[in-house]
């Protein structure tokens, strides 16, 4: 019986073994673990330094052509930096790393990186040696000072391309490559540092107030603007959302959904880290789930949440694993002096398209275990809402409306332009919802609507308050009769328990509040009332 046993966890080890090794193999074919979640590899070992970087070149009409330098020396950053354009060939930029520990005592680092088809050390004692695509590497002891020696490269592309992660540079000049891409390095020297979540709490006057801006559809480069109003380059949506986050100066921004543009964002790394660095130099926190276009990029779900998550000032989570979906958590907004939470906003994944298009055509709806996890952690946290000095509220956001945003006879303020794609199978998550207490959900998708509608209860009574942000992207349709790009505010006076929600738009009179209306008073669903 003993020999038996031996044998079978012998097999089994042999088989994990074979597992793993298929997968490793597999990966530096095709990047089965997703390719982005590389660029995090290095941090989780700080001694390792950059010791040399260059460019590898093949054909895609030669089958035995990899564009993969030895493994067991060269790190690729995998990314074509063609972005798969090229009709006949791929390249791909090789960093060499090694741990400070098994440097030779003669072997130099990388402490500086510049393009140019011109020698920068020309005429000047510093020595750069030239490298492909335009690369020119200065390296030094490895016992230069640690604030030199960069210790990991990547890639991002085209001219608005920002790296606001920390320690990270980009480089002005793209490489020398005949692209319309522009890829361009971006560096970072010493460690990522410790990523420090923020608290976010109730200001001193009892205050808060939440940005929701929704389908960005962000691309890689500049992208085409879409249904223009007057004709400008995409890069001004940028500046629309700056100018409201210094205006408004928001306590927390709610991303909710269609931050990229698939088609549009072959990497997907470029156009996230785009949007992330208005929030990051404002050290605004800010919560992101995911629409029906952000994966269908380079990134898939879990890797953008990845990405996402360990960005500054980001409080995204994936969520519980067994729950279905990516990005379903709890926001909690603590009390201004207090250890409770006065304010709870739920994320909750709706999915892409609907899993049966003959029975139920459209969109895809939250599951029932997406449902259990609302109420039971709704249910978990009541002790807690309970002990906070004053009223607790709770507020949602989604990407796909719910199924009850197409009833036309209910009473909404704001702008219904297009036919709500909501699931025709109704999840019954309103339900939940009224049940939960929560006051308010929001959500994105159909980029010219913006109303808020209001749902009763059995009783007749206002029950919840159902409102669209509104599209604020460019990159995304806007059309029917010239919208006008927007973003939804929700002011919060904890004080009074009142909520009271406006929008601001990109054009026209860009100062004025549109549409404001209080939607909580006293912790209680109002009717309608103009403030």
């Amino acid at each position: 019986m003993n020999r038996r046993i031996l044998r079978t966890v012998s097999k089994l080890g042999a088989l994990v073994v074979l597992v793993l090794t298929f997968v490793l193999i597999l990966d530096s074919q095709v990047s089965v673990i997703p390719s982005r979640l590389h660029q995090y590899l290095p941090t989780h070992h700080p001694g390792l330094v950059v010791t040399d970087v260059t460019i590898a070149t093949c054909s895609t009409l030669n089958l035995f052509s990899t564009c993969r330098l030895d493994p067991s020396v060269w790190y690729r950053v995998e990314k074509d930096l063609f972005l798969n354009t090229g009709w006949t060939y791929k390249a791909y930029l090789h960093v060499q790393r090694k741990n400070e520990e098994e440097l030779l005592p003669d072997e130099k680092v990388v402490v500086d990186l510049k393009m140019g088809r011109l020698d920068p050390g020309a005429g000047v004692d510093k020595k750069w040696e030239s490298r492909p695509g335009g690369i020119w590497l200065l390296r030094s002891s490895h016992h230069t000072g640690e604030s030199k020696r960069i210790t990991a490269v990547d890639v991002l592309f085209g001219a608005d391309a920002v790296d606001p992660r920390p320690n990270w540079e980009i480089k002005d000049t793209p490489l020398l490559m005949d692209t319309h891409t522009e890829p361009r390095l971006t560096i970072r020297r010493g460690t990522s540092g410790k990523l420090e979540k923020p608290v976010p709490r109730i200001r001193k006057d009892g205050k808060f107030k939440i940005m929701q801006a929704s389908d960005l559809h962000l691309a890689t480069g500049f992208g085409t603007c879409r249904d223009p109003i007057s004709v400008k380059p995409t890069r001004e949506h940028l500046n629309f959302w700056g100018k409201l986050l210094d205006e408004e100066k928001p306590d927390l921004v709610v991303l909710s959904g269609d931050q990229i543009n698939g088609d549009t964002a072959p990497d997907a790394q470029t156009a996230t880290l785009k949007f992330a660095e208005l929030f990051i130099r404002r050290k605004i926190p800010y919560t992101v789930i995911f629409g029906n276009h952000d994966d269908e990029g380079d990134l898939n779900r879990n890797a953008l949440m990845t990405l996402t998550q360990n960005l500054p000032y980001s409080l995204a989570k994936p969520g519980p694993a067994d729950v279905e979906g990516v990005g379903n958590y709890v926001v909690e907004i603590l009390g201004h002096t207090s250890s409770h939470s006065a304010l709870s906003l739920y994320m909750l994944d709706t999915h892409k398209y609907s899993p049966d298009e003959r029975r139920y055509p459209g969109y895809d709806w939250l599951k029932p275990s997406q449902i259990s996890w609302f109420r039971n952690t709704a249910q978990s946290l009541k002790k807690d809402h309970q002990a906070y000095t004053h009223i607790h509220m709770n507020l949602a956001f989604i990407h796909i409306p719910l199924s009850e945003y197409r009833k036309v006879k209910n009473y909404y303020k704001g702008s219904w332009r297009e036919a709500p794609t909501a699931p025709r199978f109704n999840s019954e998550f309103k339900d939940a919802l009224v049940n939960e207490n929560v006051v308010v959900v929001s959500c994105g998708h159909d980029h010219a609507n913006d109303y808020c509608m209001l749902e009763k209860n059995e009783k007749d009574l206002p029950a919840l308050w159902m409102c669209y942000a509104g599209g604020a992207g460019f990159g995304g349709y806007g059309g029917y009769g010239g919208f006008v790009r927007r973003v939804r505010f929700f002011n919060i006076d904890m004080n009074a328990a009142r909520i009271i929600s406006y929008k601001r738009v990109e054009s026209g009179n860009t100062e004025e509040r549109v549409d404001e209306m209080m939607l909580v008073d006293g912790g209680k669903v109002v009717p309608p009332q103009t403030t």
